[in-house]
């Protein structure tokens, strides 16, 4: 390209850069608060410097970051093992015979995905609550059991709970990029494999999950980043003082520290370490999957 070009370019790729430089990089500038006795109104540069104290207390107990980062990783695994289920489900979309069948399951199943954490947890509070719940006041009247369980207030059952709301809101959408990859793959390879007299669950086997295994890992390798990065709204509207000891995760951590308890400078330093193991795992998990796959996303 020609330098006329090139700069027109840059100009329309201009405002996104500034974007990201003001909401992303811009911010990296509070994490000095982290290195500091932090008291308000007092300007940064005249703050008392402590070094890494607030990185120190991370190892040293007498907080709650030990259950707080148990719970983040549970909760994050327990996603990872549930990451094929938008792939089982996109490809059960693809293979259904009627179209208008399809299309409509799609859409009921995606709109989960636009509905806010408050209203969800409406939902299922509708639903399973201890005394108004549809669910126990339906067992109960059925003489199936003979109490009600507080499955919203019950720490016994809360990852999975939680597992079960992340799924109904988010497989439905996630099949979607699954059908894209779907659509795009060569309809030559399926005549080929009917000539070859492959059946429908061949096809899918050897054509439809290789074809599909690209994607996964990409979005494997995103998630791995992300385990420490769990989401905040989710847990924070389904929080109890029941069941706090399971859903208390990094971010409403971070939050109920700097907002509700006033430490800044001590959830500063939570945050600073949440960024940098999260880098520290994509850089990994790109490094293995570059060694046993000779692919990788950076």
């Amino acid at each position: 390209m020609n330098m006329k070009n090139r700069v027109n370019m840059l100009l329309l790729v201009l405002p996104f850069i500034v974007l990201v430089f003001v909401f992303n990089y811009l911010p990296l500038f509070g994490w000095s608060y982290a290195f500091v006795d932090y008291a308000p109104g007092v300007p940064l540069l005249e703050q008392e410097f402590v070094g890494l104290k607030y990185f120190k207390l991370l190892t040293e107990g007498g907080n709650d970051f030990g259950i707080v980062m148990r719970n983040t990783l549970v909760m994050s695994f327990l996603s990872i093992l549930t990451s094929p289920l938008p792939i089982i489900f996109a490809i059960m979309l693809a293979e259904m015979r009627s179209r208008i069948v399809s299309k409509w399951v799609q859409t009921v199943t995606a709109i989960p995905h636009f509905i806010s954490w408050v209203l969800v947890y409406a939902i299922f509070f509708t639903f399973f609550s201890l005394e108004d719940g549809v669910v126990n006041k339906l067992l109960l009247g059925m003489g199936v059991i003979e109490t009600g369980t507080n499955i919203l207030g019950s720490d016994g059952y809360a990852w999975f709970f939680q597992l079960m709301v992340s799924t109904w809101k988010g497989t439905g959408w996630g099949a979607i990029i699954y059908l894209a990859a779907i659509a795009s793959i060569d309809p030559e390879l399926y005549h080929a494999a009917d000539i070859d007299g492959a059946g429908r669950f061949q096809k899918i086997l050897y054509i439809t999950v290789p074809s599909l295994m690209p994607t996964y890992f990409v979005l494997l390798l995103l998630s791995i980043s992300g385990m420490l990065s769990n989401g905040f709204e989710q847990y924070y509207v389904f929080q109890n003082p029941l069941n706090i000891d399971k859903l208390e995760v990094l971010d409403t951590y971070i939050y109920s520290l700097g907002i509700a308890r006033a430490e800044y400078a001590f959830s500063t330093a939570i945050g600073i370490f949440k960024s940098i193991v999260s880098i520290i795992l994509l850089l990994s998990a790109n490094w293995l999957s570059k060694v046993v796959r000779k692919e990788s996303i950076i």
